[in-house]
This record gives structure tokens, C-alpha cells and sequence, in this order.
């Protein structure tokens, strides 16, 4: 477990993009997210990592009830990131959706396996903590321990979470692009930056355009204008997906009730032929003493 961390090769992005989505699809569909993983494993290219990362997780997950444990074991391939968001996803103080934190982990990977720059992840993880109130101390210590960000990159999470709050995001954004050493240096040419500037001049420019707005436009505007990738938004309860989706597992336990009784007024019913039905999920199983 003590096995550094190995910024992740694009196969294994490709790769981890695909468990995500599947695993969210067919959790939605109401199947067993250790079945799923089980099957999964073997749909998994074997040339890679994951299959073997996949078992794991899916074993953890079966004998403790927590994937979150599964992706902390095992921290020399799942990033820190990945497993802060899994932590959150199973806090019951926080309400990050399993579906919404798939889909995030999913577009993260496929962001990395795509044409990835250092800023555009950088957002993207900062927008996912913003949006989702996952809290910024612990969401930006992941993020300062992501491996594929260069020390610069990482070191810049750690500024951050000991300023934001007081600062706000645009302002810092600015403070550390090229836009601003320019503006700069037309009052003072020989102006020489403190810290050595991570974000573009487009960013930059962007980002003192939005200083005192919401941060939400900023974030924006900037995958309007450079393509950066869009976080999933948390949906709202009364959002049509998720009342179809409600009424589709109402339907589904009507239709195993309806079975149920079926079978047993001809006499030949077998309850190991029946799943629990939705309202019964969280109720232990009868001791069979």
C-alpha cells in the first residue's frame, strides 16, 4: 500500500473513463454496484491496471459496504483526488449524488486521456469542489497531491487553500497569470512576478473580467472560451430524469410484488427467485435459524 503513486498513462484514463460510466448506468439501473464491478473486471482491457484495481475495490465493497475503503487501500493507483470524491459520495453529511460523482470521476478521466492542460484540470477539480460543497481544505490537499500536475501546479493548490475564503478565486487566478505580469509591466517594465505565472494570458484576461462575480460565471466563460471541461451539475429533486428513474423502481417492485404473489397462490414460491424490493432494501435479511 506504501507504493508511490504513477501519474496514470492514457489507456488507464481511457480505461477508468469507461468503469465510471458503465458502473453509473448500470447502477441506475438497479443493479448491485459489486455485481457490476465483478462483471466489469472482465469487460476491462488487461493490458492495463484497472481490472485488478476493479476486484479489489468490488471485494472491499462486499465485505465491508464501503467502496470509499476499496480506493484508499490502494492509493498507488487511484488518485488522491479520486478517493476524496468516493469518500464524499459515501458521507451522509455531504449529498454528492453516486451518479453525479461518477460522472465527474468519469469526465475527469476522459479530460486526462484527452488534449489535458495543468490549468484546465485545475478548474475543473476547483469547480467540482464549488459546485458540490465539498469543502475546500481537504478537496484542495487532494488536489495539491495530484500526480499528473507538476510540483508548480501543486504547490499552487496548497496557496490556495490557505487563501481562499479571503481571496476570492478570480482574483487568484489573475494574480497568477500571464494577463496580469503584463498589465504589470506597462507601468513598471522592469516588474519581476514573485511567483512565476501558471495560468494564460486568456485565463488571466477572463478571470479580472469576473473579479466580484460569481464564480460559477467565471468557471463559465472559461469553458465557453478555451474548451475547458464541463463539471456536472448536482440536479435538483424535482428534475424530471430523476422522477421517471423514481417511478421506474416503483414499477419494477410492483412488478416483483405482483410476481411474488403470484407464485404463491399456485403454490410453488421461491423467495431466492426474488430480489428485495425497494422499500425493503435497507431491512436485514431473516435469520435462516
Amino acid at each position: 500500500y506504501n507504493t508511490p503513486m504513477i501519474p496514470p498513462v492514457r489507456d488507464e484514463c481511457i480505461e477508468q473513463a469507461y468503469f465510471f460510466r458503465i458502473l453509473r448506468e448500470r447502477v441506475e439501473a438497479n443493479l448491485a454496484a459489486q455485481d457490476v464491478m465483478t462483471g466489469l473486471a472482465e469487460e476491462l482491457l488487461s493490458t492495463t491496471r484497472l481490472p485488478m484495481a476493479v476486484q479489489f475495490v468490488a471485494s472491499e465493497l462486499r465485505h465491508s459496504g464501503s467502496m470509499a475503503n476499496g480506493f484508499d487501500k490502494i492509493p498507488h493507483y487511484f488518485t488522491p483526488f479520486q478517493r476524496f470524491v468516493i469518500r464524499q459520495t459515501e458521507d451522509d453529511k455531504r449529498k454528492l449524488t453516486f451518479g453525479t460523482s461518477m460522472l465527474l470521476l468519469e469526465r475527469e478521466a476522459k479530460y486526462k486521456a484527452d488534449e489535458m492542460t495543468p490549468a484546465g484540470l485545475f478548474v475543473f477539480q476547483f469547480e467540482c469542489l464549488t459546485r458540490n460543497k465539498l469543502g475546500y481544505e481537504d478537496g484542495l490537499t487532494a488536489m495539491s497531491n495530484e500526480p499528473t500536475q507538476s510540483r508548480e501546479w501543486q504547490a499552487n493548490a496548497g496557496m490556495f487553500r490557505k487563501q481562499i475564503g479571503i481571496v476570492e478565486f478570480a482574483e487568484l487566478v489573475y494574480l497568477r497569470s500571464e494577463y496580469y505580469v503584463a498589465d504589470q509591466k506597462r507601468n513598471d517594465p522592469d516588474f519581476v512576478p514573485s511567483l512565476l505565472p501558471l495560468f494564460g494570458e486568456k485565463e488571466g484576461k477572463i478571470a479580472k473580467a469576473s473579479l466580484g462575480r460569481d464564480p460559477l460565471f467565471l468557471f463559465s466563460a472559461l469553458q465557453r472560451q478555451l474548451n475547458y471541461p464541463e463539471v456536472p451539475r448536482p440536479k435538483p429533486k424535482d428534475d424530471p430524469s430523476i422522477l421517471v428513474q423514481q417511478l421506474e423502481t416503483k414499477l419494477r417492485d410492483l412488478d416483483i410484488r405482483v410476481r411474488m404473489m403470484e407464485a404463491e397462490a399456485r403454490g410453488n414460491f421461491d423467495p431466492t427467485q426474488f430480489g428485495k424490493p425497494e422499500m425493503f432494501r435497507d431491512l436485514p435479511d431473516e435469520d435462516p435459524k
